[in-house]
């Protein structure tokens, strides 16, 4: 339990940092967009291949871990199209719940493994990164123009998926490892400095975004979000990886990037496609919060 708490304390004070350098004005609040850009189109991409490249994904622990995650996060989907009758929400807020159960904080979920599982463990939470990304894009993008008065042509959907930064990153790491050729030290040493950097710009980055919460007519979407991001899809994933026999860091793994909070860039998507992008903040916002008390108490279950 002490390791779980320092570790999650280590994040949070990053995340603070990052809170504080915005609000403060050291750092202008024009300065963030390049550093989020930075870090989402070749950083974290550059992370992902590298250890996508180098993860064993050929035997049993790798597909139960994608098995257990995707399951929990299909069952999340379903269940988010369920309270859009029973909360009678409107399309906008609608697709707010549905980021906020499908897509989760891999920035979060990346900084902790090592500090919790060891470095060697890194390879379980690429999986998890490729296993998870496609998914939350292709409901999130869904549930965003389903209703929506101004819905984008297929092809434009399409394009917006072939060229998310992720999937290719995705993409490449799982073609090179399934290729068995040995990542050059010219290549592999590039991306792993990237990679370090992505860790400590992504952190500062979700803290940077975070917003003020205003306003209670949405409060209903707020909590149903944080109980389901924060507790019930945890305690299905894990269910999910017990039940496929996994257990030790891959376990571990699994409850880590189940119970993280949802990812800043659900904000971001919500107000690019013409979604409730303040009420998409406020969610992000509670739920990082609220994840500094709850991801201990998951984790506690599993370490």
């Amino acid at each position: 339990m002490d390791a779980v708490a320092r570790a999650v304390l280590v994040v949070t004070v990053l995340v603070g940092l990052g809170f504080l350098l915005r609000r403060s004005g050291a750092l202008p609040v024009q300065s963030w967009g390049p550093i989020e850009r930075l870090t989402y189109f070749v950083l974290f991409p550059a992370l992902i291949v590298l250890e996508l490249a180098r993860a064993e994904l050929g035997g049993p622990v790798a597909a139960s871990i994608a098995l257990a995650l995707v399951g929990a996060q299909l069952v999340m989907f379903a269940l988010a199209c369920l309270l859009r009758a029973i909360l009678a929400l409107d399309g906008p807020r609608f697709a707010c719940l549905v980021q906020g159960y499908v897509r989760w904080n891999s920035y979060l979920a990346l900084a902790l493994t090592p500090l919790l599982f060891g470095a060697e463990a890194l390879g379980f939470t690429a999986v998890a990164v490729g296993s998870l990304v496609p998914i939350a894009n292709l409901t999130s993008v869904w549930a965003l123009t389903h209703g929506s008065a101004s819905q984008p042509t297929r092809g434009a959907l399409l394009r917006a998926l072939a060229t998310n930064p992720l999937l290719l990153a995705c993409a490449v790491g799982f073609a090179w490892n399934v290729s068995g050729l040995p990542l050059p030290a010219l290549i592999a040493e590039p991306l792993a400095i990237l990679g370090r950097a992505t860790l400590a710009l992504g952190l500062l980055a979700v803290g940077a975004g975070l917003e003020p919460v205003r306003g209670r007519a949405a409060s209903r979407v707020i909590v149903a979000a944080a109980l389901g991001r924060l507790l019930l899809g945890p305690l299905i994933a894990i269910a999910l990886a017990r039940l496929l026999g996994l257990e030790g860091p891959a376990l571990g793994v699994v409850a880590l990037c189940a119970a993280v909070p949802t990812a800043s860039s659900a904000y971001i998507l919500a107000r690019l496609m013409g979604g409730d992008a303040e009420l998409m903040a406020a969610i992000v916002t509670v739920n990082t919060v609220l994840a500094v008390l709850t991801l201990p108490a998951i984790l506690v279950l599993v370490v």
